[in-house]
């Protein structure tokens, strides 16, 4: 790896990704076969919880134990990031006594912060910004579905949040083609929309951004949803219901894309508003095995950082 860090995929290059990848394709299979993989004997990982999460926790924690390592959860109320102790202080402390930091927070610049004072790898879990882990996961998935990623179409139907954002890198990056449908004013970043589309230039990926979630859906071959209401925003929850309406993904919407189309998801999902039960629960639907190759996406990414 060039780089000793996961801050945002914007920052891999293609091969770092498809490599990755591939790890985690290796380190399932070991997995499922009951094949020991102790890559990080001995290591421990520190995990900054700023934000909770289900999948997170679980995930890098069972993740570094099958790796042999250990896993130490830090809550908001265990750490006082850039509150009672500065970053520049967490950062150097904790670098003398873990291997690898995962941290799962707002701000992407406590994310940056930290890589930037640390002598260790900084893992992003999730910012406002960006959500890197949670796409490698979505990739293993699409890979294992369609046996490929570059020439396929996603298309990603909602907010124009961290993970559309990371959808954006990521695709950019290994070729895929990426389509985002957002109600106006909730569109992706211009920043990262223009660092995508620079990415896209190598690979060929076409990205498009629209209003429309027709154009969007339009022979995708995955079809992307997500909640409307980030943690965090739940008092802005009635208006964007009213206003993110027509963007839910139901069977009519979904028909859109290509018969085979498989239906994404990084959950916790709310039925009924970005996505009606029929389509995620669905025969396309693939939300399960997405959610479980968050475990194994993560592991490449640990043994790649911190061996």
């Amino acid at each position: 790896m060039n780089n000793k860090h996961l801050l945002t995929l914007h920052d891999w290059s293609t091969e770092e990704i498809l490599d990755a990848l591939e790890l985690a394709k290796q380190l399932k299979e070991e997995q499922k076969a009951g094949i020991v993989h102790h890559h990080l004997k001995g290591k421990t990982l520190g995990m900054i919880f700023s934000k909770s999460s289900t999948r997170t926790r679980v995930s890098f924690e069972v993740g570094m134990y099958q790796l042999g390592g250990s896993a130490l959860f830090l809550s908001a109320n265990d750490i006082q990031l850039g509150r009672g102790e500065s970053i520049y202080d967490t950062a150097n402390v904790l670098s003398r006594f873990v291997d690898g930091i995962m941290i799962r927070t707002f701000k992407q610049s406590d994310v940056e912060d930290l890589a930037k004072y640390g002598s260790i790898p900084i893992i992003n879990g999730l910012t406002d910004l960006v959500h890197p882990c949670q796409i490698l996961a979505d990739f293993q998935t699409v890979i294992e579905k369609k046996g490929k990623l570059k020439g396929l179409k996603m298309a990603f139907i909602g907010d124009g949040n961290n993970v559309a954002h990371s959808l954006l890198y990521g695709c950019a990056k290994v070729g895929m083609d990426i389509a985002v449908a957002s109600p106006k004013g909730y569109e992706c970043n211009a920043e990262v929309v223009k660092n995508a589309m620079e990415d896209a230039k190598a690979t060929g990926a076409k990205i498009t951004i629209t209003n429309s979630p027709e154009e969007a859906i339009k022979d995708a071959d995955a079809v992307y949803a997500d909640t409307w209401v980030s943690m965090g925003q739940e008092s802005d929850k009635e208006e964007k219901v009213k206003i993110f309406m027509p963007y839910q993904i139901n069977k009519e919407l979904f028909s859109l894309a290509k018969p085979d189309a498989i239906f994404l998801h990084c959950l916790p999902a709310y039925r009924g508003y970005e996505v009606t039960e029929d389509v995620i629960d669905g025969p396309n639907s693939v939300i399960f095995d997405e959610a479980e190759n968050r475990l194994h996406a993560q592991k490449a990414v640990m043994v790649k950082l911190m061996k």
